[in-house]
């Protein structure tokens, strides 16, 4: 396990920072992460919280994109009407 990376949620208004400390970019998995040799008590800001987990690809589980999809946030109302813009749904 000595090549494991830890994932972080660095935002992008802070990605120098986390990149000053030594925080590597993983274009595969589109997230920062620690690399092995680095102390991770220097990214605790940015470390996924323990309580969400952590999924293979780096991915949190239990996170807010779990009820998006393509930019549009699902209702978990089953009599939900989504306003196109054209006309109010109900009229």
């Amino acid at each position: 396990m000595a090549d494991a990376k830890t994932y972080l949620n660095v935002p992008y208004a802070e990605k120098d920072a986390a990149k000053a400390l030594g925080a590597r970019w993983d274009a595969a998995v589109k997230k920062w992460y620690v690399p092995a040799n680095k102390d991770v008590a220097l990214f605790v800001k940015w470390q996924v919280e323990s309580g969400l987990g952590q999924l293979p690809n780096g991915e949190a589980k239990n996170s807010k994109a779990d009820s998006v999809v393509g930019g549009t946030t699902r209702s978990s109302d089953k009599n939900f009407v989504a306003y196109d813009g054209d006309e109010p749904p109900w009229d």
